[in-house]
């Protein structure tokens, strides 16, 4: 009986996987946007809007795990935890962009809510 994993395993090894999740996170706090595929933008959001949490609430130990960048780990304690301060959570949407001519794959822009 096959059960319920919780996340979506991308076709990557688990180190891969956090390792490509973490960068996609770290690109959309430097951009504020990526263009991606759906899995994958529904599987990051889970990992900014925690980091975001994170931030709010001053824990930077946490993130410092997740962020290697220091501009946008600074970015992120600086700028976008006083941007979402009142706000409880949904800190990401996601945007359909159609399909990808090379393979047909779904593509979905992820953005942070102003």
């Amino acid at each position: 009986m096959i059960k319920n994993t919780g996340h979506r395993k991308l076709g990557k090894t688990g180190s891969h996987r956090r390792a490509m999740l973490n960068n996609m996170a770290t690109s959309i706090i430097l951009h504020e946007q990526v263009e991606t595929t759906v899995a994958k933008a529904k599987e990051v959001r889970r990992v900014v809007d925690n980091l975001v949490t994170l931030a709010k609430n001053g824990q930077n130990l946490q993130v410092k795990d997740t962020l290697k960048d220091k501009v946008a780990y600074k970015k992120l304690f600086e700028v976008l935890a006083s941007r979402y301060e009142k706000r409880p959570g949904g800190f990401t949407r996601i945007y359909r962009a159609g399909k990808r001519p090379g393979d047909n794959a779904e593509v979905a822009i992820i953005k942070l809510v102003d």
